[in-house]
């Protein structure tokens, strides 16, 4: 007889040899439950994934607790504009010096807008969510809102931003700026951010333009001549990356750190998540990743 560690390991040996032959004779290797999927690990500080088809969780982390969106916010701010009631997409507005001052002022990311150039609604929605134009942001807010002043009508967007938010049953949730860039009250959560988005992607409108990975938009100057602005390329990477993408948004910023709310169809299947204060574009799309592979297979 084999004693010692010798013996031991050859009747593990042994045991593996018979558990596997047991497991070969049932059939068991040829799919493992879908609940055998591991748990993933992110390093955002916040993250929420769910089936987009009936809303049930496939992840949570710290989904509940409020956390600055950065640009993510923007979401919230096409989701107004495409709720406006005979909403005209070719509407123009007409870009004023005080949206360029504002993001210079705040060294803001922008669709670099011309001051006089008259903008359509449609691409100042790509404006907004492709390059994150905080100068689109600023145009649409100024032109949806209600008031005979600038900041009238900005501050009045933003309430209905706010009251989108509740209508959607989100207590968790406040925005004190059009664009991301707060005044230190603008937060949402990861599960509330995921809704926001769940319910924006309804919109074909929206759709399509969170999908588009490049955009080039014809203005009209002041002349009237027609202006070729340079493509807006959407800062999203994952539409590039991560087969099945079909959007939405990143956000950053020194509060905020690195955000991504993202959302993708594989088989039919559509999951859509968000991670908050990631600590890089590439770590953010990491983990946007882990959450998406996680969600995929644990629906099978």
């Amino acid at each position: 007889m084999i004693t010692g560690i010798q013996g031991i390991r050859l009747r593990r040996a042994a045991a593996v040899a018979v558990t596997s032959g047991a497991l070969l004779a049932t059939g068991a290797l040829t799919a493992a439950p879908a609940q055998a999927v591991s748990t993933p690990s992110i390093v955002a500080k916040g993250g929420y994934l769910m089936n987009n088809a009936n809303g049930t969780t496939l992840f949570d982390k710290k989904k509940d607790t409020p956390l600055s969106t950065g640009s993510t916010t923007k979401i919230m701010t096409a989701k107004v504009v495409l709720g406006q009631s005979n909403l005209n997409l070719d509407a123009k507005v007409t870009i004023k010096k005080i949206y360029s001052d504002y993001v210079v002022k705040n060294n803001a990311s922008q669709a670099h807008l011309i001051v006089g150039d008259k903008v359509s609604v449609r691409q100042l929605l790509y404006g907004l969510m492709l390059p994150s134009g905080c100068d689109a942001a600023y145009a649409l807010a100024d032109k949806y809102g209600s008031g005979s002043t600038t900041s009238a009508r900005v501050k009045s967007f933003i309430g209905k931003m706010n009251t989108a938010a509740r209508n959607l049953g989100l207590t968790k949730t406040h925005f004190d700026s059009f664009d991301g860039i707060g005044n230190g009250n603008n937060y949402s959560t990861p599960r509330d951010l995921t809704k926001i988005a769940s319910s924006a992607m309804k919109s074909s409108t929206f759709r399509t333009i969170v999908k588009t990975k490049s955009y080039t938009a014809k203005t009209v100057t002041k002349t009237g001549s027609t202006r070729t602005m340079n493509p807006w390329k959407n800062t999203n990477g994952l539409l590039s990356s991560y087969s099945g993408t079909i959007g939405v948004k990143t956000g950053s910023g020194p509060e905020a750190k690195y955000c991504l709310v993202f959302a993708a169809t594989r088989n039919g299947k559509t999951v859509i998540g968000t991670v908050l204060a990631s600590t890089s574009i590439t770590q953010r799309e990491t983990d946007a990743k882990k959450l998406l592979n996680y969600g995929f297979a644990k629906l099978g």
